[in-house]
C-alpha cells in the first residue's frame, strides 16, 4: 500500500490521471478488505475515497471537454485548480453531472452512492434513517460492493486512454479478486 504514500504527479502532467486510477483501485482494494474482517464503517469510508479519486482521473482526462462546458472563465479557471486536484465533496454531484454531459453516462448514480456511504462512515446504521441511508451495516456493505464493482468497470472502460502499466494491471487484479470477481 505505499503506493497511497507516494507524492501525486502535479495534475497537469500526464501521469496524473494513472496515480489517480492507482489510487482509485488501491483505495478499493483496502475497502474490500474492511469488509471482509466486518469494519463496514471503515469499508465505507475507503470506498468513497476511491470514488473520489476516480473522479479526480476522469475530471483530469476529460478536462478539456469539461471547460468547453463552462460558461464563464472564473468556471473554467476553478474546475482546473480546484475541481481536479481537490474534488470537493460540496460539488461532487455537479461535476458528476459534467462527466455524464461528457459521456459517462450513468456515472451520477455511482457518485449517489459514494456520498450515501460517506453519511454511513460518519454515522452509521440508522434505523430511522434520519442521519444515514442505511438502516443496517448489511445493506451499507452491499452498497460497498456494489460501488466497488462500478469502479472497476469504470477503471475497465478507461485503461487505453492512459498510461496503464504493470502496476495499474496488478492494482486492478487484486481488487477483482477482492470482490470475487
Amino acid at each position: 500500500m505505499e503506493v497511497l504514500e507516494r507524492p501525486l504527479p502535479k495534475p497537469s502532467s500526464e501521469d496524473y490521471v494513472s496515480a489517480r486510477l492507482l489510487e482509485a483501485l488501491a483505495g478499493g482494494r483496502l475497502a474490500a478488505e474492511f469488509l471482509k474482517r466486518g469494519l463496514v464503517r471503515n469499508a465505507a469510508g475507503k470506498a468513497f475515497q476511491a470514488w473520489k479519486a476516480l473522479m479526480a482521473a476522469l475530471l483530469r482526462l476529460e478536462l478539456d471537454k469539461l471547460k468547453s462546458l463552462a460558461k464563464t472563465e472564473e468556471e473554467r479557471k476553478w474546475l482546473e485548480s480546484t475541481a481536479v486536484p481537490r474534488v470537493p465533496t460540496g460539488r461532487m454531484k455537479a461535476l458528476s453531472q459534467m462527466l455524464e454531459e461528457v459521456g459517462f453516462a450513468g456515472f451520477s448514480f455511482g457518485t449517489d452512492k459514494a456520498l450515501d456511504l460517506r453519511d454511513y462512515q460518519y454515522h452509521g446504521p440508522d434505523p430511522d434513517m434520519a442521519w444515514s441511508k442505511y438502516r443496517s451495516r448489511e445493506e451499507a456493505a452491499r452498497d460497498v460492493v456494489l460501488l466497488l464493482r462500478e469502479l472497476v468497470a469504470r477503471v475497465e472502460a478507461v485503461k487505453y486512454r492512459v498510461g496503464w502499466g504493470p502496476e495499474l494491471e496488478e492494482a486492478l487484479g487484486v481488487l477483482r479478486r477482492g470482490l470475487g470477481g
